[in-house]
């Protein structure tokens, strides 16, 4: 073996351990800082009818302004994007103050979606909260967290992530959505 492959294998051979390394921080330089979502259980008093939310800042779907749209306004995001037949969404709450919103979602149509259809539902309901700087945190009527969609709105464009859960509360697969540059 000559002196100049024994330097090519050489060189191969560090570059090949530093690749690692490299790759680690250009990951995380890369990789934004996306807030963890609300621990907060779900709130099911504020989604009854004679609910003495009236006032605060927590808008729900049965909130009607007189005056102006109330925001966000979800009302049409709902009928577009209402997936199983109009049958999956039963309620909302927005805190406008915290800057969050709980969808909460019929428990059957839930699990008649597959996975992709979770995540197509969570990232058009995403889009629309992400217009107005709000975190989404889906769950059933029996108050079980079933997603999140959270961004970091403090960098252009806002760094967002999914996070669908198991049945068991696990996180399946968190997905960051990629940052574009014609945002």
């Amino acid at each position: 073996m000559s002196f100049a492959s024994k330097i090519s294998q050489l060189s191969l051979a560090l570059l090949l351990l530093s690749f690692p390394a490299s790759i680690s921080h250009l990951a995380s330089a890369q990789t934004p800082s996306i807030p963890t979502a609300s621990g907060e259980p779900l709130d099911t008093e504020l989604l009854k009818p004679d609910s003495p939310h009236n006032g605060s800042d927590v808008v729900t779907a049965n909130t009607i302004s007189n005056t102006d749209l109330s925001v966000p306004s979800l009302w049409w995001a709902k009928e577009q994007f209402n997936e199983v037949g109009g049958k999956l969404i039963n309620n909302w709450l927005a805190y406008q103050d915290e800057k969050r919103i709980d969808l909460v979602v019929n428990r059957q149509a839930w699990t008649l979606l597959d996975y992709i259809g979770r995540y197509r539902f969570i990232t058009k309901f995403g889009a629309v909260a992400r217009d107005n700087n709000y975190n989404i945190r889906i769950f059933n009527q029996q108050g079980e967290r079933l997603a999140t969609y959270t961004c970091n709105y403090s960098q252009t464009p806002a760094a967002c992530e999914i996070k669908i859960l198991d049945p068991f509360g696990r996180t399946s697969l968190p997905v960051t959505r990629p940052s574009l540059g014609g945002e």
